[in-house]
């Protein structure tokens, strides 16, 4: 089966992380989506793809890690990318989507042939106020509980899982406007 454009054109930055754990965790989240582009800003000692724990917690998908680019600066993973999409946590921030609403747009823009990067900030600081406004939309997932944030790798997999449910939607529908089509003639 031919590789889908979000699989080929989206890539997945994940920004200051500090445990090896979720770094190995995130691999197997975006594998697990059909994803593959990983990229690493200024991770910490501890938080390398090679660290044993990173590699444990990717389960199947050391691959993903083996590949991750390490880049020194937010502004150097951006480097080169048609659409950048910071995820934060924090309430309030004006005209952030939620994952739902992005998938299709990212989808969209990844079958024009436009490359997206999507950036998840530090386990504990997220992003920097400065890193969500030079991105071009801001994501928040809606949590329900008082709970201030989810786990980043759960994060990955949230955004991960709704760019592949928008991507199955518009094959079916596809599929569906096809046999249509097939039926009329």
């Amino acid at each position: 089966m031919k590789r889908a454009a979000i699989h080929r054109l989206v890539t997945f930055v994940l920004v200051r992380p500090h445990y090896p754990e979720n770094v190995g965790a995130a691999a197997r989240a975006l594998k697990t989506m059909g994803f593959e582009r990983l990229g690493l800003v200024s991770p910490s000692r501890l938080a390398s793809p090679e660290h044993e724990m990173a590699r444990k917690m990717a389960v199947k998908s050391t691959d993903v890690l083996e590949a991750a680019q390490v880049f020194d600066s937010v502004r150097e993973a951006m480097a080169g990318y048609d659409d950048v999409y910071a995820t934060s946590s924090r309430r309030g921030i004006a005209g952030a989507w939620p994952p739902r609403k992005a998938a299709p747009a990212i989808r969209a823009r990844a079958e024009a042939g436009k490359r997206v990067t999507i950036l998840f900030g530090n386990e504990k600081t997220g992003l920097h106020r400065e890193e969500l406004l030079d991105a071009d939309r801001c994501l928040r997932i809606p949590i329900a509980a008082d709970q201030p944030s989810i786990n980043l790798a759960q994060a990955v997999q949230v955004i991960a899982y709704e760019l592949f449910v928008a991507e199955l939607q518009a094959r079916d529908a596809a599929r569906s406007s096809t046999e249509a089509g097939a039926g009329e003639a």
